[in-house]
C-alpha cells in the first residue's frame, strides 16, 4: 500500500478498497491542514476545512481527472473549502498564521524557520517582525493570500499552484508578484514605525 502511487490508490479506492483512501488521507492530511491554517489562520477552522476537503474528495473520486496529480486535486479542493469559509464569514478578519500550534511535535507553517539563539531584545524584535508578517499576509485578498501561502510557505512550484488553482502559470506569477509587492509595502511601513517609536520599558532607543 505504501509503495503505491497516489493515482493507483485512487483506482483501488474506486474498486472498493476502503484502506486505499485512508492511505491517501495519511499522506496528505498534514499538508492540507497546514495550507488551511495558512489561509484561514484558525486551527479549528483549518481542521474543519481539512475534514471537508477529504469528505468532498471521497464523494467525488469518480470525477478525478487522471491527467492531474492527486496532490493538486486535493489542494484545489482545500483552497475552495477555505475560500468558502472566508466568504461565509466563518473566519474572523484578525486571523493568525501561528494559530496552528505544533502538530505531532513538528514545526508548523508559522514556526518552520530554523530557530536561532536570540538575546531577549532580539527575541522581542523577532516576534514583532513575525507579527508584522502575519498581519500583512492576513490582510491580503484571498486570491493573493492563497498564492503566497502555496509558494512561500508550502513551497509549491508555479506549475503545481497553476494546476491546483486551474490558472495559467502567468496568472499565478502575476498574483505572486502583486502579493509580494503589497507585503513589502506593508512591512516597510512597519519598519518605519518601528524605527520611530521606542518599545515599552526602554529596550529600544
Amino acid at each position: 500500500m505504501e509503495t503505491a502511487s497516489d493515482e493507483q490508490l485512487v483506482e483501488r479506492a474506486l474498486a472498493g478498497d476502503a484502506e486505499a483512501f485512508g492511505e491517501i488521507m495519511r499522506r496528505w492530511e498534514r499538508r492540507i491542514f497546514l495550507l488551511a491554517c495558512g489561509m484561514l489562520g484558525s486551527e479549528d477552522a483549518a481542521r474543519d476545512a481539512t475534514q471537508e476537503t477529504f469528505l468532498s474528495a471521497y464523494r467525488n473520486l469518480r470525477n478525478f481527472r487522471r491527467e492531474a496529480k492527486v496532490s493538486s486535486w486535493l489542494h484545489r479542493i482545500a483552497v475552495n473549502q477555505c475560500i468558502s469559509y472566508i466568504r461565509r464569514g466563518r473566519v474572523r478578519a484578525e486571523t493568525s498564521l501561528d494559530g496552528a500550534g505544533d502538530h505531532d511535535g513538528e514545526p508548523t507553517i508559522a514556526t518552520a524557520n530554523v530557530r536561532r539563539a536570540l538575546s531577549p531584545i532580539h527575541e522581542i524584535e523577532e516576534k514583532e517582525r513575525e507579527e508584522a508578517v502575519r498581519r500583512a499576509v492576513n490582510a491580503l485578498p484571498p486570491e493573493l493570500r492563497q498564492v503566497i501561502i502555496m509558494k512561500e510557505f508550502e513551497e509549491m512550484t508555479f506549475q503545481e499552484i497553476a494546476e491546483t488553482l486551474q490558472l495559467p502559470v502567468s496568472t499565478v506569477k502575476s498574483r505572486l508578484y502583486t502579493a509580494l509587492k503589497q507585503l513589502r509595502m506593508r512591512l516597510e511601513r512597519f519598519v518605519a514605525a518601528e524605527e520611530e517609536g521606542p518599545i515599552k520599558g526602554g529596550l529600544r532607543r
